[in-house]
C-alpha cells in the first residue's frame, strides 16, 4: 500500500503535466531555480571539509535547522500542504493507518521541494568525508532530519486544519505574514550583516540549537567526529523522540481529517452591506461586490500592502529619496492589481456573464472599487513622502504623476483582465500560493502591462524630472496636468476597450475559468 500511494502521487504529477503546457514550464523553472540553490549548498558543504570542526558543525546544524523550520512554517504561510493526496479522499478505503502515514510521508518527497531537500540533506555529510564513521553518522542524521521535515509539516498542518479553515485566522495571518515576507530582503540583509560581524558567536548559537528538535539530528556527524558519544546518544534520542511524537500527533489527527468536514453555521447578517450604500446601478453593484471581496478575500491584501511596504523597501535601498520614487511606483502597481480581477472571480464570473450588464459597467465598477481605496492611500503616502524629504516644492508633479500613473494602470488592467485569464489560487487561499504552471501566463501579462504603462508615463515622468531638477513651479504644474490628462485618457479608453472585449469574450473567459477550476 505504501508503494501504491507513492506511485499514485507520481501518476497525479505526471497527469497534471500532460494537462497543461504551462505546468511543464512552471515545473522546469522551479527545477532550475532549485537546482541553482542546491548546487550552491552542495559546493559550500563540500568546501567545508577543509575548515575547522566548529565551523563545520555550526554550518551543518544551522542549515539543517533552517530546513526543518522551512518545512514546518511554509505550509502555514500557504494555508496547507499539497492536497493531491488529501487524507479525506481515503476515508472510504480500508487503508491501514500505519501504511497511510508512511505512504503520505514518502509521497511528500515527490516534487521539486522534496528532491531538493533530500539532496541538500545528504550533502550535510560531506564535511565529514575524511572521517568515514562521522560521514555515516551524518547520513543517518540527514535521514532523520528529512523525516522530521516531512512528518512535521504534515502533522502541524493536519493538527491546525480547523484553525486554518477559519476566515478570521486567514485574514489576520495574511496581514501578519505578508508584511515580514515582503520585507524579507532588508531582513535577510540585516541578518547577514549581523552574522558577518559576529561570526565568532556561531558556535555559541549552535550549542543551543543542537538541543532543539530542529538541530539535534544534524549534530550526529559532529558528535562522532569529536568522539562525543554521550552527545551522540542524546541528540539521536531527541531526534527519534521528536519524530515519534510527530507521527503520533499526525496519526491521531488523521481520524478527524479523514472525516467529512461539516460546514460552520452561518452568521446572522442584517441588511445588504455595501450593496445598500452604493448607487443601485449596474456599475454600483459591481463596485459593491468588488469592495466586499477586498474586505474578505486575503488574496487582495498583497496588492493593498504594496502602498505601505514599497516605500520601506525603496527607502532601505536608496535612502529618503526612494520615498519620492516609491509613490508613483506603488500607484502603478496598485492600479495594475485588478488585471487579475476576472481570474480571481473564478466560476463566480458566471453572474457577470448571465446578468444583463454591459462590459463597460463591469469595468467601471471594478475601477471604482480600487480607486475608492487606492486614491486616498496614495495621496496620504505622497504627503508623508513630501514631508519626510522636505520637498514640498514637488507636490504638484509627484502627486499628479502618481495619480496619473494610477489611472493609466487601471485603464491598462481593464483591458488585460478582459483579454486573458491567468491561473490563480482558489478563494480563501494564501496570497503566496500559486497554481502550478500559471507563472508564465501571469509573467507575460505583467510584462506587457508594465511596458504599456512605461510608454504612457514617459511624458509625465520627463516633465516631473525636469521640474525637480530646475525647481520650476510652472514645469511642476504642467507635469501634473499632463500626467492627469494622459491618465484620464488611458482610463476612459481602457474601460471602453476592455468593456467591448468583455461583451464579446465573456463566454470564452468563463470557459477558461471553468477549465482551471
Amino acid at each position: 500500500m505504501v508503494a501504491h500511494l507513492v506511485r499514485l502521487k507520481a501518476t497525479l504529477l505526471r497527469n497534471g503535466l500532460r494537462r497543461s503546457a504551462w505546468q511543464i514550464v512552471g515545473l522546469v523553472f522551479a527545477a532550475l531555480y532549485a537546482s541553482g540553490a542546491v548546487a550552491i549548498a552542495v559546493v559550500g558543504l563540500a568546501a567545508l571539509s577543509t575548515q575547522h570542526a566548529d565551523l563545520r558543525a555550526s554550518v551543518v546544524v544551522l542549515l539543517g535547522a533552517a530546513l526543518v523550520l522551512g518545512w514546518w512554517l511554509i505550509p502555514l504561510v500557504s494555508f496547507g500542504v499539497d492536497s493531491t493526496l488529501e487524507p479525506a479522499r481515503f476515508a472510504t478505503f480500508a487503508v491501514p493507518r500505519r501504511d497511510l502515514v508512511v505512504g503520505l510521508a514518502l509521497a511528500g518527497l515527490i516534487g521539486v521541494p522534496g528532491v531538493a531537500t533530500t539532496i541538500v540533506a545528504a550533502a550535510t555529510a560531506m564535511p565529514w568525508w575524511r572521517q568515514p564513521l562521522a560521514a555515516l553518522a551524518g547520513l543517518v542524521g540527514a535521514v532523520l532530519g528529512v523525516s522530521i521535515c516531512v512528518v512535521g509539516s504534515r502533522a502541524i498542518t493536519t493538527a491546525l486544519d480547523p484553525l486554518l479553515n477559519r476566515r478570521g485566522f486567514r485574514e489576520i495571518a495574511a496581514v501578519g505574514i505578508l508584511l515580514p515576507l515582503m520585507l524579507m530582503g532588508p531582513i535577510i540583509s540585516g541578518l547577514v550583516d549581523s552574522v558577518a560581524g559576529h561570526s565568532a558567536a556561531l558556535p555559541a548559537i549552535t550549542r543551543w540549537v543542537v538541543w532543539t528538535p530542529f538541530g539535534a539530528p544534524w549534530a550526529l556527524g559532529a558528535d562522532v567526529a569529536a568522539e562525543m558519544w554521550s552527545g551522540l546518544i542524546a541528540h539521536l534520542g531527541i531526534g527519534l523522540a521528536t519524530l515519534a511524537l510527530l507521527v503520533a500527533l499526525w496519526s491521531w489527527r488523521l481520524t478527524d481529517a479523514m472525516a467529512p468536514h461539516r460546514s460552520a453555521a452561518g452568521a446572522s447578517l442584517v441588511g445588504v452591506g455595501l450593496f445598500g450604500r452604493l448607487p443601485a446601478t449596474h456599475w454600483g453593484a459591481v463596485a459593491a461586490r468588488s469592495l466586499t471581496y477586498r474586505r474578505r478575500d486575503p488574496r487582495y491584501v498583497s496588492a493593498l500592502l504594496i502602498v505601505p511596504v514599497l516605500p520601506i523597501l525603496l527607502t532601505f535601498g536608496f535612502g529618503t529619496t526612494g520615498l519620492l520614487v516609491a509613490v508613483p511606483f506603488a500607484a502603478a502597481m496598485l492600479g495594475f492589481s485588478i488585471s487579475a480581477d476576472t481570474s480571481y472571480d473564478g466560476t463566480a464570473f458566471w453572474m457577470h456573464v448571465m446578468a444583463p450588464i454591459r462590459g463597460r459597467d463591469d469595468r467601471w465598477g471594478r475601477v471604482l472599487a480600487t480607486a475608492v481605496i487606492g486614491a486616498p492611500a496614495l495621496i496620504a503616502l505622497g504627503l508623508v513622502a513630501l514631508g519626510v524629504t522636505d520637498r514640498w516644492d514637488l507636490t504638484a508633479p509627484m502627486l499628479g504623476f502618481s495619480l496619473g500613473s494610477f489611472a493609466s494602470a487601471l485603464g491598462v488592467s481593464s483591458v488585460a483582465s478582459a483579454s486573458i485569464v491567468v491561473p490563480v489560487v482558489p478563494p480563501g487561499s494564501s496570497p503566496f500560493a500559486s497554481r502550478q504552471g500559471g507563472s508564465m501566463a501571469a509573467l507575460g501579462t505583467q510584462v506587457g502591462g508594465m511596458a504599456a504603462l512605461g510608454i504612457l508615463g514617459l511624458p509625465g515622468l520627463a516633465l516631473s524630472v525636469l521640474a525637480a531638477l530646475n525647481g520650476s513651479l510652472l514645469l511642476g504644474v504642467l507635469a501634473a496636468l499632463v500626467s492627469l490628462a494622459v491618465g484620464a485618457a488611458a482610463l476612459v479608453t481602457g474601460v471602453r476597450r476592455g468593456g467591448d472585449l468583455l461583451d464579446r469574450r465573456a463566454p470564452e473567459l468563463l470557459q477558461s475559468l471553468r477549465s482551471m477550476d
